[in-house]
């Protein structure tokens, strides 16, 4: 299982490269959000090729998707919406402060999603070390942005 948290940190080092990676894209464009189009197309040959190389990429069937929670559909449109946000903002903000805010913001989400079994997740309680580990998150975040 070691393995995963591994996977899980390169993951978390590309999320810090990708919003400069994007934003130098959409500056080098005269329309910044074809740059958005570049990086949604090359998310899919990705996914497209990661899919053929495991051989787990097959289509749904029509009873598969008709099972489907309706909130479960959003998840492109977020990721496009993070996607514009390295875009057009994560320049102006650095990389810390803009990294910083994107994952503070998601723990602190992520321990109300657990605490209440939201969009798929179990419940796993907001205990008092899980709240006071996203306070200090959001403290560690204001004093990048202050300094």
């Amino acid at each position: 299982m070691w393995y995963l948290y591994g996977a899980v940190l390169i993951a978390g080092i590309a999320n810090a490269i990708q919003p400069g990676q994007n934003s130098t894209l959409a500056r080098s464009f005269s329309q910044p959000l074809v740059a958005g189009l570049v990086v949604g197309i090359g998310t899919a040959l990705t996914v497209l090729a990661a899919g053929l190389v495991s051989r787990r990429l097959a289509w749904p069937t029509l009873q598969e998707l008709s099972q489907v929670p309706w909130w479960a559909w959003g998840g492109g449109i977020l990721g496009g919406g993070i996607v514009i946000t390295q875009l057009l903002i994560a320049r102006q903000v650095g990389a810390g402060v803009f990294l910083g805010l994107l994952v503070t913001a998601g723990v602190v989400t992520s321990i109300l999603l657990d605490h209440f079994g939201w969009v798929g997740f179990e419940e796993h309680p907001a205990s008092l070390w899980r709240v006071l580990g996203g306070l200090l998150m959001v403290a560690g975040v204001a004093l990048v942005a202050l300094f």
